[in-house]
């Protein structure tokens, strides 16, 4: 590497930090799903750290991957039957700690997708917390995941 081509990368990874840097909330090993190709809809996990004093709470997603992103979670009814629904008031995200989107529990829903999902491609969201701090996060499409154990979908539907 040339001199030059050092300073151009280490100018590109200083541009690249201050989204995360200065912020006391992070995001790690955030991945979207689709449960098929022909979906129109799919799902985005990640884990929310919060590194700062005072608790937050994420309340809205934004992304230009479909038509509606809200954030979800999962909940059984008195019939066993578990359904997806919306959380209108977002996701706590205690100071010191982190908050986990995961599969079968909260997680953020992309409705109408503006075009299929496939291995590899990514999805760009800004996360925007009750605190007025916005994050810009890229999912990796990540099709090939394994479910954690115990994770129980059967029966599960979609409303709110």
């Amino acid at each position: 590497m040339t001199p030059f081509q050092a300073i151009l990368a280490a100018a590109a990874v200083t541009l690249a930090l201050p989204a995360f840097a200065d912020s006391e909330l992070a995001v790690t090993d955030a991945y979207a799903r689709v449960a098929s190709p022909a979906a129109q809809s799919g799902a985005i996990f990640m884990v929310i750290e919060n590194h700062g004093s005072s608790d937050d709470r994420l309340v809205s997603v934004a992304t230009d991957a479909a038509a509606r992103a809200e954030l979800h979670t999962h909940l059984a009814g008195q019939d066993g039957v578990v359904q997806m629904v919306e959380v209108t008031e977002g996701f706590a995200v205690p100071a010191h700690g982190s908050h986990a989107l995961a599969r079968g529990g909260d997680h953020v829903m992309l409705m109408g997708l503006a075009k299929p999902l496939k291995e590899g491609d990514e999805v760009a969201l800004t996360l925007t917390f009750e605190s007025g701090k916005v994050l810009e996060v890229t999912a990796p499409v990540d099709l090939s995941r394994e479910a954690p154990m115990g994770e129980h979908m059967k029966g599960m539907t979609h409303g709110n």
